[in-house]
Parts: structure tokens; sequence; C-alpha cells
């Protein structure tokens, strides 16, 4: 089943979508928001499946167009926002090009911290920020939105309360994020709010892309017309989605709606390139002796997709432009 969220409010109006992404029916009567499903999603989850299916036989009534540029983040505010940082090369590349080594137990257990989750962007929102000189950049992720956990659950239990997936750009100020680090209690300022694709996917529609452990497919991340990954998502990383949410889970409970990443998505064959401008940039270090990839200015535009093995678009675009903050956000 495909899920998202028109532009309405600050939740947004939830809609089901059609697998192909042409068709779209507003459901009121199961759910005004995607937060109202997942409170209740034993009793709403086979009422909006019966729609989708319905979507894709032709054969819903209320069904319209759907304009992709009516569709904000499916979930617009969440209760938590956890992301990872898994997959190893991405963590031992980055701290090796800054001179640092890796935590003595990376494969014991996983790097985690806790983002805005009050609003998300959406997929072709403006990334509006103070500065170039934070060093602006883009990570891309596949995150899962999980029901209700309960505290002290295992991976196994916590895999299986999967109910969505979306991709997710990790939005990160690269010159802010060292010294937070250094000092032992970040991020903070270094992780600015993060952007969702237009559309939520259930897992059962992933079908071979979900092993009940990893999201599998090609991710595809540009900067303007140049191709900077072209990655294996299923790879790369000693821990899985269950694993992180039982991590965080040890000591607290999680609320429906709760998203939780598995981080930057990275391959250990250079060749596939890198999810993020940092990565790229801590190859070239490594590699040259000095990055040669710039860090965002004002005005780029910055694409992530993630494709199945036939070359469709699972979750549709993150497509947006970095920007100057507003004068109105400014006032």
């Amino acid at each position: 089943m495909k899920l998202a969220s028109l532009r309405h409010g600050r939740d947004g109006r939830l809609v089901v979508v059609s697998r192909d992404l042409r068709l779209a029916a507003a459901v009121p009567q199961i759910a005004d928001t995607l937060q109202q499903a997942l409170d209740d999603w034993s009793e709403t989850e086979p009422r909006l499946q019966a729609v989708y299916e319905a979507l894709n036989q032709g054969e819903q009534a209320d069904a319209f167009a759907l304009d992709l540029a009516t569709l904000g983040p499916p979930l617009p505010r969440a209760y938590q926002y956890l992301d990872g940082a898994a997959y190893v090369s991405h963590i031992s590349r980055n701290r090796a090009a800054r001179g640092e080594s890796v935590p003595d137990d990376l494969h014991e257990k996983p790097l985690m911290y806790q983002g805005i989750s009050h609003g998300f962007l959406g997929w072709n929102e403006d990334i509006r920020l103070p500065s170039e000189a934070h060093g602006i950049d883009f990570e891309g992720e596949i995150a899962a939105v999980t029901d209700a956990i309960p505290l002290g659950a295992s991976s196994a239990e916590a895999a299986a309360r999967i109910r969505l997936f979306v991709l997710l750009n990790d939005v990160s100020l690269r010159a802010l994020i060292p010294p937070e680090l250094k000092r032992t209690f970040g991020f903070l300022t270094g992780k600015p709010a993060s952007s969702l694709g237009p559309i939520a996917v259930t897992p059962d529609e992933l079908g071979e892309l979900w092993d009940g452990r990893f999201v599998w497919g090609r991710m595809r991340c540009q900067v303007g017309e140049r191709v900077v990954g072209e990655l294996e998502t299923g790879i790369g990383s000693p821990f899985d989605y269950g694993d992180l949410i039982a991590h965080a889970g040890q000591t607290r409970p999680m609320e429906p709606g709760t998203l939780v990443g598995l981080g930057t998505v990275s391959n250990e064959d250079e060749s596939a390139g890198c999810a993020c401008l940092g990565e790229l940039r801590a190859v070239e270090t490594l590699r040259d002796g000095a990055a040669r990839t710039p860090l965002l200015k004002y005005g780029d535009r910055v694409r992530i997709e993630h494709f199945d093995r036939q070359g469709n678009s699972v979750f549709g675009a993150i497509d947006q432009r970095v920007m100057p903050i507003a004068k109105s956000d400014a006032a």
C-alpha cells in the first residue's frame, strides 16, 4: 500500500495513492491524517488496503488524478525521529579523513542520535538555511515508520512493528558537526530539519525489496546534473532496522509514528559513489590528499530517488533547492 499527505494545515490530509502514482483518494471516513491512521493501525490498515486495491483496479469512485506537487511530507510531525549511522564505510571514511578512529564497539552497538521531529520538509520544499559557511550537505536515507514499540522490545519484535518506509534527506551542516561532537554533547545545531519523500510505502508493498531486515534497491543521488551516487541500499551495515529500533527502545517506549533511519547509505565499493557530499569529500581526501567537491551552495538542487529492480521509483523523489532564509522567516 502507498500513502501520502496533501498539504493541508500542520498535519496534512491523508490520501491513498495507486501503485503507479497516478491516482489518489482522500479517506476522511477512515482517518484524516497519517498519524491518526497509525494510532489505530489494526483498525485502519485493512480499510486503507481496500481503498488501495480499488484504486489499482480502477474501481474507486472518488479517485482523482494525483499531482505530486500537492503532496507534503507523509508525516509532517512525528513523535520521534531517531537516526543511525549504521553503514560502516560511511563512518570509517568520514572519521579517517578527519584523522579520527572509529569507536571500538562499532560492530556491537549502533551509533544513533535524536533529530528534529516537529516539522519535516516536503519532497520539493526549499532547504532554507542561514549561511553557506555552515557547510550544507544532504544525506540520502530510507527511514522506517513504526507502530507503538514497547520498552525492551527485541530486534525481531521491533521489525515486526514497522508499518511504513519513507525516503529521507538528513540535512547536515558539516562545519558545525565536528565542534559539537568534540564537546561530546551533540548533534544539535549541526542537524537542521530533514526532508521526506512524497510517498510512504508499507513493507508488504516492497515485495522482494524488503527481507525483514533491510530495504534493498538502488538509490541515486544527484547534485544538479551530476550523479554522485548509485548505491545498493541493502548492504554495508552490521545492524538492521529492528536492531536500531531495539537499541533505542532499551530505555524508552515509542509512540506510533516514530521515524527511525538506518543512516546515510554507503557501499564499500567506491565506484558506487556516495549518498552525501561529506563522504565524497572524505574519499577524495583519503585518495588525493584534498577534497575537490564543494559542499552545497545557495541555488544548488539535490535529488534523491530509490528504484526497484525494474527501475521503478519506489517512494517518489526528493528534489530540493538549497536557499537562504526568506525575509519572512528571519523577521
